[in-house]
């Protein structure tokens, strides 16, 4: 039977909650559901370091709620999720270095406020349809590629340990007490709106950094790792396809693309569709070398073959626009 994919109409006029809403995948996220005809709340707790910004959603400000707050407070939380339909989880810290500097931090962020959250659905929502955005970190360097949803998890950083228990948290609150949740496993999102200030989150936001400005881009190492890429419209239509699809409860999947790429070949992409630009390669700094995972791509077969997903937007084609917007809007980023 072919799959049946579910119209995006059905999100018209229902509730819905985005945690990290100011943040990258938040903001695109919710342009998307506004342009939908969803009821958007956003909460985020906009400190500085982790990406929220205002500038996210300054062309639908006056379609949205906002909402300041920190997901370590349960009994705001009990409030916010109250008449919710649709809960996008994306709030989280990300970096991995940050997480081995201040592992407690990253234990509050990635752990205890999944699970604060988890609770106040139990208690006040029980009904609603939670997506958490989990991460392919925690399968650590791969045994095999691509790397599929049986792969053994093993992190090689407190992030990845942590974000490993805040999805499964949610697979277990839907095994014990029936929420409707669902993971799904990202790779290398990219696109406008993505930090950008430093390279503590993603070097690929840094890289465009340097490209904009006209600096060299850093390769640590020789620039062979391979990595897979997706640009951020394919991952909200995948957020916004497991959110509607009830055989996608319970479920983890795995993003991924189809054009995998090194490093080197990367910063070469880059500056072909900049128009200028260099790179430099140098060595890996120690305390970046101890968690680096190697070569990494990720099989998707599983959401293509149960929910019909697949990426849409070539790396050439995403690059182009995100490099395009930095050039526009770089001075909201810095």
């Amino acid at each position: 039977m072919p799959t049946i994919i579910p119209p995006l109409e059905q999100f018209a006029g229902k509730h819905v909650l985005i945690t990290g809403g100011l943040g990258f995948i938040g903001s695109n996220l919710a342009r998307r559901l506004v342009e939908l005809g969803a009821e958007v709340l956003l909460l985020d707790s906009l400190v500085p370091e982790y990406g929220g910004n205002l500038f996210n959603i300054a062309p639908i400000q006056s379609q949205v709620r906002v909402n300041i707050a920190d997901m370590r407070d349960e009994h705001g939380l009990r409030y916010l999720v109250q008449g919710q339909d649709y809960i996008f989880n994306l709030a989280g810290q990300v970096s991995h270095t940050d997480s081995m500097d201040n592992p407690y931090t990253d234990l509050e962020i990635n752990a205890r406020s999944q699970l604060s959250l988890l609770e106040a659905c139990r208690h006040g929502n029980p009904h609603v349809h939670v997506i958490f955005a989990s991460t392919r970190q925690f399968y650590g360097r791969a045994q095999y590629l691509p790397v599929d949803e049986r792969h053994p998890i093993q992190p090689v950083d407190v992030n990845g340990i942590n974000k490993l228990a805040g999805e499964w948290y949610h697979i277990v609150y839907h095994q014990v007490y029936g929420l409707k949740t669902v993971s799904l496993r990202l790779t290398n999102t990219y696109g406008p709106h993505m930090r950008i200030k430093d390279a503590r989150q993603t070097f690929l936001g840094w890289w465009l950094r340097l490209l904009v400005e006209g600096k060299p881009l850093t390769i640590y190492g020789d620039g062979l790792q391979v990595r897979d890429f997706n640009f951020v419209d394919d991952a909200i239509d995948a957020l916004l396809l497991v959110a509607l699809s009830e055989a996608a409860i319970g479920q983890i999947y795995n993003l991924g693309s189809d054009d995998p790429i090194n490093l080197l070949n990367l910063a070469r992409l880059m500056i072909e569709i900049n128009g200028v630009g260099s790179y430099e390669l140098l060595p890996f700094p120690e305390e970046r070398k101890r968690i680096d995972i190697g070569d990494f791509y990720g099989d998707y077969r599983k959401i293509r073959s149960k929910l019909g997903w697949r990426p849409k937007t070539s790396l050439r084609e995403g690059l182009t626009k995100t490099i395009a917007f930095y050039q526009e809007h770089l001075h909201h980023y810095l």
